[in-house]
């Protein structure tokens, strides 16, 4: 690298330590007696190890650690098969197709299903994946306001055409607010204008909420008329990967359109029986959803103190400092006290709304929830 790109990238990496804004990776905190307030580990299951799911599975450990290949040259489908059965089982009348990530998802779905003909109208909080897959799609774009349906109407007034693709693309539970989407309002949107397509992150729902775990669509009036519903195994579930939701036609244009799904190797098998014991286990985890339940609205009154401060009782909740050198020193003194909630900054949320996001987990205790409000109320004057 010459002397000048070595200055160039160091004098960004030095405005981002000045900003607050410079991330690093955390150390390891899985032997930590610490409580840990920004996992994803939703239903408190990501403690498990093979050994654990061995004497569940024997055969899991004889399963191969790799696939060797992408999903179309791979040798080995057998539990790929299983897994897209068990979830079109699960999803009635719909067709399931299996992703490396959900970021590989999103770009590989998006980027597949829209061009530069395409019109797209997406929540203006959605996920970088999502912003990405539009990117990569070409196609034209514009963002509405946070779950104001009128102000999507707005929009579908000016755009819309007859035979015209135009696809509206929300999350069902947002990942750095955790407000919901009103799936049935999007619905009702989709039926007054014919040929409109809808698509659902589920990312954030997916083992949490709806029947069974199963996300928000699931729960709305008709989950059937959602078009692409994606939801991800590595956070609720303690896996890996992701899937889609779709129609026999969408899954086969996919399966030879979708480039994120074509020119990667696809997860291991192991790996993929592993998730396939992970859905059996979520879905008759009632107890743990509503330890869940039960947790968030200990949180929400922890975080708004009885104030009246209208926010969301959800298993994500932000603490919003509206500064990042705050946000950075709230989360160094709460860490002093073996909390973990780590500081979200621009450009993952908007300037001037950084904040301390609450991921919660049904393994915490009410000890731990407990320790939270003290500590918190030492820190206030942050």
């Amino acid at each position: 690298m010459t002397d000048s790109c070595e200055k160039y990238y160091a004098e960004v990496l030095s405005q981002l330590q000045c900003g607050g804004n410079l991330r690093v990776i955390p150390s390891d905190r899985r032997y930590s007696k610490a409580a840990d307030f920004s996992t994803n580990d939703y239903l408190g299951y990501g403690s498990l190890t093979l050994r654990d799911m061995a004497e569940y599975d024997p055969e899991l450990p004889d399963l191969p650690m790799t696939s060797s290949a992408s999903r179309l040259l791979a040798a080995t489908q057998r539990e790929y098969d299983a897994l897209e059965r068990m979830l079109e089982s699960l999803y009635k009348g719909k067709r399931a197709l299996i992703f490396n990530s959900g970021y590989h998802a999103n770009t590989g779905i998006i980027g597949a299903l829209a061009d530069r003909s395409t019109i797209i109208l997406a929540d203006r909080l959605v996920h970088a994946s999502i912003i990405d897959g539009i990117l990569l799609s070409r196609a034209k774009f514009f963002r509405f306001e946070h779950n104001n349906t009128d102000d999507l109407r707005r929009l579908l007034k000016k755009c819309y055409e007859p035979g015209k693709r135009i696809w509206i693309v929300v999350e069902s539970v947002y990942s750095m607010d955790g407000d919901y989407a009103d799936v049935n309002a999007l619905l009702e949107i989709k039926r007054e204008y014919p040929g409109v397509m809808l698509y659902v992150d589920e990312a954030h729902a997916f083992g949490v909420n709806g029947p069974h775990g199963l996300g928000l669509v699931e729960s709305s009036g008709n989950p059937a008329e959602v078009d692409v519903t994606v939801a991800t195994f590595g956070k609720a579930l303690a896996s890996y990967g992701a899937f889609a939701i779709v129609s026999e036609t969408l899954r086969g244009y996919l399966l030879n359109r979708a480039r994120s799904f074509i020119f990667s190797t696809s997860l291991p098998p192991m790996q993929i029986r592993w998730t396939q014991r992970m859905i059996e286990r979520m879905l008759g985890d009632d107890a743990a959803r509503e330890r869940l339940r039960s947790l968030s609205e200990r949180l929400h009154d922890i975080i708004t103190g009885g104030s009246g401060v209208p926010s969301v009782v959800s298993h994500i909740q932000p603490l919003v400092t509206g500064d990042a050198g705050r946000a950075v020193e709230l989360s160094r003194r709460l860490a002093e006290h073996d909390i973990i909630v780590l500081p979200i900054r621009t450009p993952t949320v908007p300037a001037g709304t950084e904040r301390l996001r609450f991921s919660l987990s049904a393994a915490l205790t009410d000890d731990n929830m407990q320790e939270l409000k003290n500590v918190l109320k030492l820190c206030a004057d942050i």
